[in-house]
């Protein structure tokens, strides 16, 4: 990796907040050595290692994440289309009973006449 991709590296992780100790003590080391001009070719093979580490597991947990959020969609999607279906229902409901009372009210209208 060249110079130039690799403090570009280093710059995005630094964007992060990282809680995890040993990431933080390898941002901070490599950060150290880069201003110092001695980021050796060890240091730099320490760090991406130290990176791809924890970001696969910051990665794994984000994938676990979104698969419970799409779950849940799913069920809210069909949460929303159980209640669209049973509220069709009540409506229909509500219009047989009203044609009923209607037909009563207008019986009741004629009678008196």
């Amino acid at each position: 990796m060249s110079d130039d991709r690799f403090g570009a590296l280093v710059a995005r992780v630094g964007e992060f907040y990282i809680t995890d100790r040993a990431m933080k003590a390898a941002q901070k080391k490599i950060e150290a050595e880069l201003a110092a001009g001695s980021a050796e070719a060890s240091a730099r093979q320490h760090y991406i290692e130290a990176v791809r580490r924890y970001f696969t597991g910051f990665e794994r947990e984000a994938r676990a994440q979104l698969r419970d959020v799409d779950q849940r969609l799913v069920h809210a999607n069909q949460v929303r289309f159980n209640l669209t279906a049973e509220r069709g229902v009540v409506v229909k409901r509500i219009e047989a009973t009203q044609s009923v009372l209607k037909e009563i009210e207008d019986g009741a209208h004629a009678a008196r006449g």
